[in-house]
């Protein structure tokens, strides 16, 4: 897991479909570093059950049986 640079941010944002400047990239950036600094120390060590974009899809994968 690495810091997000600003070129980073602008493209999953407008991957995302919502385009962002340059500046306002590297205020995302700059912003959310910290949190991945924080997170450095446990970064490959979580399971992968834990992360939260999948709850959606096995929610909804329980509703339809």
């Amino acid at each position: 897991m690495t810091r997000p640079t600003a070129k980073h941010v602008k493209a999953m944002a407008e991957t995302a479909g919502v385009p962002v400047a340059n500046d306002i990239a590297e205020r995302i950036a700059t912003s959310i570093g910290p949190a991945f600094d924080g997170f450095a120390a446990v970064a490959g060590t979580l399971p992968f059950d834990l992360e939260p974009a999948t709850f959606a899809l096995v929610q909804a994968e329980k509703a339809a049986r």
